[in-house]
């Protein structure tokens, strides 16, 4: 097939096996072709020392010695035609020489190069043919042709001349059948290696969605803890300096504290060489800082009993918590309060954050972040529950105020555990569970 373009016609192979689709010289120097001439000419030579051979050295014995090594040079090409012309030199030169299988490595080459291209059933047929012509030749004709003494094969010739032929070929397949497992073997690693990527691209990108949204919870809840106490150290910088300085304290106490959990998030960016992180990781074990610092009066209240939670959800507990006390101090006017419940149950933890001072009115659309927006506090706490299978919703709470609840499964209960006693600002309440 021939296609024409801009720079003259050029030959277009068509779409085939990949033994058709090889480059002309591919495989180069032929190495079966030099073996195979080697055998051919080195077990004639060594039969002939014998008086085996019947053939005056010419033409004729070069050309029946060397036309079926010069045909495997296209093996991957026409494997039968090149086992039928190996095989009719060969049966040629036998109807002049004793049986020798050296002067039949060349079809044997090429009946085994047919079976491991997928070919059995041709290299089957081409074997029996191949054998019935050999027996045709130097045993049924053998007379008639007048062909020498000696030639002709006995019993035993016969059954490892087929016992040849059929073991080339079941050699190719066997070959075609490790060649196939390699192939599947190196596709299943390509595969593997590839899903392997994408889980990383994965992972990297859930690992770059979990440290922004620890970002944005630790920099809103310090910030707007900052921001509102920078406003009343100013209202009574002149009058009361004393709460001024309260004021400046808890600024001071904010921002490190801020400091400390920006390093901490960032904590997956170290090298090798840096020092891991001395702070605990972040948990309801630290509830009790968490509402002392909260900067207005926050009462919390047990449910069942304490137990350790699996990490992703003692973390994703604190920041809901932590998230829904910002969007409280933003919010709930000037004297804001909050409640915090906490309810151990069999295979979950329900979180409830009650803002009991006044309802968001309208401006106030999403508590998350600022009048009128829609920002990402509520998104954050809702998509940190479902991201472990929990629920989430935040609603106005029926008494007056807001409700955040948030329900995580956290699998069979763990062993017990003593969490801190609240200070501060925040106050314990009594309830029917554990007291905080």
């Amino acid at each position: 097939m021939r296609q024409a373009d801009d720079c003259g016609p050029r030959e277009v192979h068509p779409a085939g096996p990949p033994w058709r689709r090889r480059g002309r010289h591919a495989g180069w120097p032929p190495g079966a072709t030099v073996a195979a001439a080697v055998f051919h000419l080195a077990g004639t030579d060594e039969l002939a020392d014998r008086g085996g051979v019947h053939l005056a050295t010419g033409p004729l014995y070069y050309l029946l010695l060397l036309a079926g090594p010069v045909a495997l040079l296209w093996r991957r090409r026409a494997p039968v035609a090149t086992f039928a012309v190996s095989a009719a030199a060969s049966i040629a030169f036998a109807s002049h020489a004793e049986p020798y299988w050296m002067y039949a490595v060349a079809p044997a080459i090429a009946l085994f190069t047919c079976a491991k291209q997928g070919r059995r059933t041709a290299a089957a047929i081409a074997a029996a043919v191949a054998w019935a012509g050999y027996l045709l030749v130097t045993v049924v004709l053998a007379g008639p042709l007048g062909l020498p003494a000696g030639v002709s094969p006995g019993l035993r010739e016969l059954t490892l001349a087929a016992a040849g032929l059929g073991g080339a070929v079941l050699a190719g397949m066997a070959s075609q059948v490790h060649r196939d497992q390699v192939a599947t073997i190196a596709r299943a690693r390509r595969e593997r290696a590839r899903a392997e990527e994408e889980q990383e691209r994965r992972q990297a990108s859930e690992e770059r969605l979990r440290i922004a949204r620890e970002l944005h919870d630790v920099l809103g809840h310090h910030l707007s803890l900052i921001n509102v106490q920078a406003g009343v150290g100013l209202h009574l910088m002149d009058n009361r300096p004393e709460q001024a300085r309260e004021a400046l304290s808890a600024i001071k106490t904010a921002s490190a504290e801020a400091l400390r959990e920006v390093r901490s998030v960032l904590g997956v960016l170290r090298t090798e060489d840096e020092e891991a992180p001395r702070q605990p990781a972040l948990g309801l074990s630290r509830l009790s800082d968490l509402t002392a610092g909260a900067g207005f009066p926050v009462r919390t209240r047990t449910d069942g009993e304490e137990r350790e939670l699996p990490a992703e959800v003692d973390r994703a507990a604190y920041r809901i918590v932590q998230e829904a006390l910002t969007n409280v101090r933003r919010h709930a006017g000037p004297e804001p309060t909050a409640l915090v419940e906490i309810r151990y149950s069999p295979g979950a933890l329900t979180l409830s954050i009650t803002n009991t001072g006044r309802a968001p009115g309208p401006e106030a659309e999403d508590p998350a972040d600022g009048a009128g927006s829609r920002g990402s506090g509520i998104a954050g706490m809702q998509a940190r529950a479902h991201s472990l299978g929990g629920t989430f919703t935040a609603r106005p709470s029926p008494g007056g105020g807001f409700l955040v609840t948030a329900v995580l499964p956290t699998g069979p209960p763990g062993p017990p555990v003593a969490f801190p006693a609240a200070a501060g600002p925040a106050t314990s309440e009594s309830g029917p569970g554990v007291q905080r």
